[in-house]
């Protein structure tokens, strides 16, 4: 890939350039060398936009949803982007990106930006390269970032430290209740969606999802209360409410000083996980080192047990220039 001029992609990107908001993904995505130039130019215009995340186990309209709510903040006239992250090929790393086709019809809105991503093997329902694809969709003056995770069940909890507000959708008739208690979902959601409410059972599960809400709750007065909404969402249905409630969660947030907390806490995160990464690649490198040959073999021998060789080995990397 040719060498990118960063100060004129981030100026396009800034004025809402589709062209220059897909090519800084690409740079993020493919792990370019001019990423940290590309992060340094985008610091100053980020922590703008609502970030929220949608999870769900497969089949419960995640897509559909999400395509509900583009409509729905367009018409409040609100710039969005969504990042729909897609399961990845064992094989090929590629992604089948169907939801970016469920979404076609804001494919020609100037006001929308969608991009899939594949996972490539990443646990957690998101895609390595998410936290900074949402950074230049917040850069790029993005009022609401959409984040749709792969539905992959047990696993999709990470979608709470990568988001401002944390949406679970569920469906009637789908065993969604007891599933989300298993996951750990019900801990994460700050709003949660019974979608397809027109099918029978969708009372029974609204219920169920309150009593579990509600069972051993130890809230403060103000605390935030997770509300349960109804939706139908292929009819635009109880969609507004869906809407209110994350506009509720976001004033509540403001309010209480809980976005700045989460906002410190997800850039922590972010920074932690580059930093693994730059240390694990380091530690790669030596693989062919003598270094590491040698703490190896006094290990098979017994003459050193494998964390004082780990310690070695880690001291050794990290008194290295990087």
């Amino acid at each position: 890939m040719a060498t990118a001029d960063v100060p004129e992609l981030v100026a396009a990107a800034r004025q809402g350039r589709p062209r220059a908001v897909a090519r800084l993904i690409s740079l993020v995505e493919g792990a370019s060398p001019q990423l940290r130039e590309v992060m340094a130019a985008l610091a100053p215009h980020t922590g703008n936009a609502h970030v929220i995340g949608l999870t769900g186990s497969p089949g419960v309209g995640k897509s559909t949803s999400t395509s509900a709510l583009v409509t729905a903040y367009r018409r409040a006239g609100k710039r969005v982007g969504v990042l729909a992250v897609d399961p990845s090929s064992p094989f090929s790393g590629g992604a089948l990106l169907g939801d970016r086709v469920r979404m076609g019809e804001h494919a020609s809105d100037p006001g929308v930006y969608i991009r899939s991503m594949a996972t490539r093997g990443h646990l957690g329902g998101l895609s390595w390269a998410a936290p900074q694809a949402v950074r230049v969709l917040d850069a790029a003056g993005c009022d609401v970032v959409l984040v749709e995770t792969v539905g992959v069940g047990q696993s999709e909890v990470e979608i709470a430290s990568q988001a401002d507000t944390s949406v679970v959708l569920l469906a009637p008739g789908m065993g969604d209740g007891i599933q989300a208690a298993k996951a750990g979902i019900l801990e994460i959601g700050d709003v949660f969606v019974v979608n397809k409410a027109d099918r029978d059972g969708a009372d029974a599960t609204v219920r169920e999802l309150n009593h579990m809400l509600g069972l051993g709750e130890a809230r403060a007065p103000g605390d935030w209360r997770p509300p349960v909404v109804r939706s139908v969402a292929a009819r635009g249905e109880g969609v507004e409410d869906v809407v209110e409630a994350l506009e509720k969660h976001l004033a509540w947030m403001e309010e209480r000083g809980v976005l700045a907390e989460r906002r410190r806490k997800r850039a922590g995160h972010e920074v932690e996980t580059i930093a693994v990464t730059a240390l694990r690649e380091r530690i790669g490198d030596l693989r062919g080192d003598r270094r590491l040959g040698a703490l190896a073999g006094r290990v098979a021998a017994g003459e050193l047990d494998p964390y004082a060789a780990a310690d070695e080995l880690v001291a050794g990397v990290t008194d290295a220039p990087p």
